[in-house]
């Protein structure tokens, strides 16, 4: 089994070769993104693995920089602009601000310019009766402007297309006509769903992804071939799930935000061995800290997910907040004079300073090596010296007064409080207190950071898990093959409904089923489920589980019940004397897969454990400190002691905040209170 983690600063890979975990940590390669992949894998080897689980940022680095293809979008005639439209919703910064414009709009960085954008003589209702029949004539009209333009793929999404199909179908059979075989993507078949700007969204970024996805995917499997692999190559999708490469290539949306999900998978699998069930959990590498919720043993859901404001794919994700605060963050000075800390990173190149690649600008990491933190010889475990000289020239270079131990203490504790306002208001967003939870630390910088948050967050304990720095790449390991669709079809529940829902049901299910061979389908599990609404309202109450098997009147009302104690639970009130009508019918099907397990830490016999060397902690407390070092491989199950001390391994530092007590647990986990 071998997972795959492309980060923005670094490519994580695990392996597990006779339940022993082996890692490798390289580059991204942002110009050349499978080759970090491969390269990876060919550290530690793919002979004989059976499955290779990949979660990549290939295609999410292509929309943030707007590296795209050139692709057309066919809309209904008259409609051509919603995707500059968006939701009509401003973001809060921006309410205020009459300067301010949507990023994906004309006047700034569109994924569709304008003119790529043609209207198309139809028109259904909302029944999907023809209003206006599709004028063949004039589409071909439109075509032939798009071939002039040489586009090298078509997005089509009508209106109502996601309650009859046949023009969208038809329309496609034109494109092919007239422009050749081009990658086409249809919105009844991408995003069957209600609101036309997210399934048009949905679909223009589905037809983009199979050009940069299709390239990239052949690539890398010729890569791995090549290497000796012989298993099944997966994807990640935006929650953390698994899909095989074949289904992932036909809907590449889903695979576009899949990295930032894995280390929630992961945590998920670490509650379940150590028995703490609610978490929050922090990802911190070098570019990015990556929030998520997890709430008796569950992470948050979406239906969505957004790469900038109203930027929507519909797609099932986990609930994940970003902010601009790692190891590679930049400190800088404002224009009022002020110290600050991100959200710019370093990345991989340059890098921070002391790595000596040509970054004059200090980083966290810069501040972390010189206030002792950091070995400058035992960096990724030797394999990269760092250079402290530089890191001071960085801090000294900053345009201010004072210090240099108070520049570099400032700048810890300013991102430092970064990092906690951003946990604090994903925890508060979500209705949870962080004193009730506990906070997985991972990422290479995680564990060196987020223990000194003990007294600004008021968690209950800070838990490092094993192998912190490739815990996302470990997640890709702990999580199963699902293949899931959804329709929306405004249905109100009731005794009528009876026969349209258990058709729609029974038609998702059969489709997701059909593909899958006979040993998978017999040991699926299905899941079924609805977004609903009081009758009149204009949001959705999504995952409302609905039973296995036929329903019936009576199941039908046992659904509704369920709806209204749903809603409740999420809103606080109850109004059972309204009609629920249901938006968007879901159904997941899941192919249980193999998952690693967490192998036991042996209790230590005799004498406490003892530290392998002792280094000096400065600019971090009023005095400089001395700190003993532990070796992490050398920790046995109960092994406790009080800081400061810091922990050392191969890929990640972890950092004891004077006064905190570290005790070590069952599976190696390391447990600061």
């Amino acid at each position: 089994m071998i997972g795959v983690d492309v980060g923005g600063t670094f490519t994580d890979v695990v392996a597990i070769r006779d339940g022993q975990i082996v890692v490798n940590k390289v580059p991204s390669r942002s110009e050349d993104a499978h080759a970090s992949v491969l390269a990876g894998a060919a550290g530690l080897g793919v002979d004989g693995a059976r499955v290779f689980n990949h979660a990549s940022t290939h295609g999410l680095n292509a929309i943030i920089t707007r590296q795209l293809p050139k692709v057309g979008l066919l809309h209904t005639k008259g409609h051509r602009d919603v995707l500059d439209q968006g939701r009509i919703i401003r973001p809060a910064e921006a309410v205020t601000d009459p300067s301010w414009r949507r990023s994906f709009s004309d006047s700034a960085r569109p994924l569709v310019p304008r003119y790529l954008r043609r209207g198309v003589q139809e028109r259904l209702d909302r029944t999907g009766a023809a209003v206006i029949p599709l004028d063949e004539p004039q589409l071909r009209e439109q075509l032939e402007v798009l071939g002039r333009c040489d586009v090298e793929a078509v997005a089509i999404c009508l209106l109502h297309s996601y309650v009859d199909d046949t023009h969208e179908r038809r329309v496609r059979e034109l494109v092919r006509e007239v422009l050749g075989e081009i990658p086409v993507s249809i919105s009844s078949e991408v995003s069957a769903l209600a609101k036309e700007y997210a399934r048009t969204s949905t679909t223009v970024i589905d037809v983009m992804m199979k050009l940069i996805y299709g390239d990239y995917n052949d690539r890398l499997l010729k890569g791995l071939v090549d290497l000796g692999f012989t298993g099944q190559l997966n994807y990640a999708d935006s929650a953390a799930t698994l899909i095989d490469a074949e289904a992932a290539m036909a809907r590449p949306y889903r695979v576009v935000f899949s990295g930032p999900a894995a280390g929630t998978a992961a945590s998920v699998r670490l509650g379940e061995v150590t028995g703490w069930s609610d978490l929050l959990c922090a990802d911190i590498g070098g570019t990015s800290c990556d929030i998520s919720v997890v709430t008796g043993g569950r992470p948050y859901l979406k239906t969505t997910f957004e790469f900038e404001h109203d930027l929507l794919v519909n797609s099932l994700s986990t609930d994940i907040v970003t902010i601009g605060a790692g190891g590679g963050s930049l400190v800088d000075v404002n224009t009022l004079g002020e110290l600050t800390v991100g959200p710019g990173s370093a990345g991989a190149v340059p890098g921070p300073a002391c790595y000596g690649a040509g970054g004059d600008q200090p980083t966290t990491t810069d501040g972390c090596l010189l206030m002792g933190l950091l070995d400058s010889d035992a960096f990724l475990g030797g394999a990269h010296r760092l250079q402290p000289e530089l890191a001071v020239s960085a801090f000294e270079s900053l345009p201010m007064t004072g210090p240099l131990s108070d520049r570099v203490s400032d700048a810890w504790n300013l991102g430092l409080n970064n990092i906690a306002e951003g946990i604090f208001n994903a925890a508060l967003t979500r209705g949870v207190d962080p004193s009730d939870y506990s906070l997985v630390a991972y990422g290479a910088a995680g564990p060196m950071m987020l223990p000194s948050l003990l007294d600004l967050l008021h968690v209950k304990r800070v838990i490092v898990p094993p192998h912190p720095g490739l815990f996302s790449a470990l997640g890709l390991l702990s999580t199963d093959l699902v293949y899931s669709d959804s329709r929306s079809a405004y249905t109100v529940l009731g005794e009528g409904a009876v026969e349209s829902v258990n058709e729609i049901l029974s038609t998702l299910e059969a489709a997701l089923l059909e593909p899958l061979a006979e040993a998978d389908r017999a040991r699926a599990v299905v899941a079924r489920s609805f977004d609903g609404r009081l009758l009149g309202q204009s949001w959705d109450t999504p995952f409302v589980s609905i039973p296995a098997g036929e329903l019936t009147a009576a199941s039908l009302d046992e659904l509704i019940r369920d709806f209204h104690a749903e809603y409740q639970q999420r809103n606080g009130t109850r109004f059972e004397s309204f009609p629920v009508e249901a938006v968007t019918f879901r159904v997941q099907v899941t192919v249980p897969s193999e998952k690693f397990e967490f192998a036991s830490l042996p209790t230590r016999v005799g004498d406490a454990v003892e530290p392998i060397a002792t280094t000096t902690l400065r600019h971090l407390y009023d005095d400089d400190v001395d700190c003993p070092v532990y070796d992490r491989v050398g920790l046995c199950c109960g092994d406790t002691f009080v800081g400061p001390a810091i922990v050392r391994e191969e890929m990640s530092t972890t950092f004891v905040p004077r006064g905190r007590t570290l005790s070590v647990g069952s599976i190696g986990e390391l447990v600061i209170e």
